[in-house]
């Protein structure tokens, strides 16, 4: 079996771990919800590419050593995206989304009604290939993070769309801070979740919500 000790992703690293992310969320609910159906799984490696490397802007994308899953997050403060990537999203952001944007960005909103007001990590997000989930390669990857979170006394948060993803980040330390659904059309349950520096993080087998 390949090495999956965790590490911090580099450049040469974004296809894999694009394309990693992309599988992952290829049957998560909100890919499925917030692009258009035609192209989707082309407009979804285009996120997942563009959420790679705008995390690794800021090293804040983890891998495994075989690629096998990966997590991408925001740190607090995060200085202004370079001006040729702000360029890249604010072009290909409204492709990849189409029709579906004004909901999406709206829901996205809502969500964050739930986010810590002070400076926080964020988890942007995670996934694991569908032949190596239920191993603990999620938590594993999350795992620098939340230990720099502890010892700098931040919090750390995120937004899931699925009871599953819920379960996992309850299992990470994470509790529901706000509970919505998705704007306009109410279609998905949306949870805003907090974890608390200096708490546990939860144990037993990881079941990814991806």
């Amino acid at each position: 079996m390949s090495d999956p000790a965790v590490r911090p992703a580099r450049r040469p690293d974004v296809p894999r771990t694009s394309a990693t992310l992309a599988r992952a969320w290829a049957d998560y609910r909100w890919s499925g919800w917030a692009l258009p159906e035609d192209g989707r799984a082309q407009r979804l490696h285009r996120w997942c590419e563009l959420a790679v490397l705008r995390g690794l802007d800021t090293d804040s994308v983890w891998t495994t050593g075989d690629g096998a899953c990966v997590a991408v997050w925001a740190p607090p403060s995060p200085p202004p995206v370079a001006d040729d990537l702000q360029a890249v999203l604010d072009r290909d952001l409204p492709r990849m989304l189409g029709s579906r944007q004004p909901v999406v960005l709206a829901s996205e909103r809502l969500a964050e009604q739930g986010l810590p007001d002070v400076p926080h990590w964020r988890l942007l997000a995670v996934g694991t290939l569908e032949g190596r989930r239920h191993a603990g390669l999620a938590a594993e990857v999350c795992r620098p993070v939340l230990e720099r979170c502890d010892a700098d006394g931040v919090p750390a948060a995120l937004t899931v769309y699925t009871r599953l993803a819920v379960t996992w980040a309850q299992r990470q330390g994470f509790a529901v801070t706000h509970a919505t659904r998705t704007a306009v059309d109410h279609e998905l349950p949306v949870w805003a979740m907090v974890r608390q520096p200096a708490r546990a993080s939860g144990s037993g087998e990881d079941r990814d919500g991806r």
